[in-house]
């Protein structure tokens, strides 16, 4: 095996000198450096890392939680966070909680056993505070992502209550009342965030609570169920709003099982959207979040946060678009 000595040897300098060219801990007159890097090449030397960073006390690594990975939304935010990390010569290690607050909590501890030097975290459904004092008793940084708390974490997601109250101001100005709102888990702050924000301007539009129509579900089966029976009712709704991709995608697939048709018969916007959007027939009405900003803002925080432990938490909220399409049409007539 190659070791630094023999590099030192060919180059004819110091091991500190080559130790100086790999760690960029001072700095080597260029003709000296071309000639360890030239050392290096010929012997294959590689540099053992976790020496390195034992050494540096740094990984130039960060870790990343979702709750899934293949959703659209947080694909996006992943590829901004890697991105961003990428740029600055960071490594970037992922892991799926899949929802489930166990599995968050392993991923959580195997990422620190990695030493990696700060965390990202996008909260499974059901994660409670034991998740985060994980990080009160040690000193690696933490940024929630996308699904925010109270707690005094630096934080990035995006505004909730803007784009649902305009959403509902735009479908009542054409005349819909009865509006289902497909909320899906709300124990995910963010889908609860939006909850709270239809409820809120609905009534607002003068439309009572207990007319509103609503349904939030821990399970896709339940949210499927959820969605059929309101779509069954004998007052059906005229119009959706779906809170999620995954959610959008069980919504319509039920409209398409009833035979019914956008908008003439019920209109439809969803957050996040698809890809290749521009395929569906009619277009839809989407709530397009800067998931990659929200990815490389995260990334920017936390290595904020480790070049400065001491820094003024922050929390982002960016703000979203709508791409107002042909699904969102007036009432049907009566």
């Amino acid at each position: 095996m190659t070791t630094m000595v023999k590099v030192a040897q060919l180059a004819g300098v110091s091991i500190s000198t080559v130790s100086h060219v790999l760690n960029g801990t001072r700095h080597v007159g260029d003709e000296t450096r071309q000639r360890v890097l030239k050392a290096i090449e010929e012997t294959s030397y590689r540099q053992d890392a976790l020496a390195r960073a034992m050494r540096r006390s740094r990984t130039d690594s960060i870790g990343l939680i979702v709750s899934d990975g293949g959703e659209p939304a947080f694909a996006e935010m992943i590829r901004g966070v890697e991105e961003t990390a990428a740029n600055q010569g960071i490594t970037l290690l992922l892991a799926n909680s899949a929802e489930d607050p166990q599995r968050e909590a392993r991923a959580v501890q195997a990422l620190l056993e990695r030493r990696v030097d700060g965390l990202i975290l996008a909260r499974a459904a059901g994660s409670g505070p034991e998740a985060l004092a994980e990080f009160a008793n040690q000193d690696t940084p933490l940024v929630l992502m996308d699904r925010l708390s109270e707690d005094p974490f630096d934080q990035v997601g995006v505004e909730n209550n803007a784009p649902i109250k305009e959403l509902v101001e735009h479908l009542t100005s054409q005349g819909h009342e009865r509006i289902l709102l497909v909320a899906g888990d709300t124990r995910v702050s963010t889908l609860r965030e939006r909850h709270r924000a239809f409820q809120d301007a609905m009534t607002a539009a003068g439309i009572p609570p207990s007319d509103q129509l609503t349904v939030t579900a821990a399970g896709q089966a339940e949210s499927d169920a959820g969605i059929e029976e309101a779509l069954s009712a004998a007052a059906p709704p005229t119009a959706v709003i779906a809170c999620s991709t995954v959610l959008a995608a069980a919504a319509l697939r039920r409209i398409q099982q009833r035979g019914l048709r956008m908008p003439e018969d019920i209109a439809f916007a969803a957050f996040d959207g698809f890809a290749y959007a521009d395929l569906f027939d009619p277009q839809l009405t989407t709530v397009r979040q800067p998931a990659f900003q929200v990815g490389a803002t995260a990334a920017e925080l936390l290595t904020r946060r480790i070049a400065d432990k001491s820094a003024e938490t922050s929390i982002v909220r960016l703000a979203p678009t709508i791409e107002y399409r042909a699904s969102t049409g007036p009432t049907p007539a009566s």
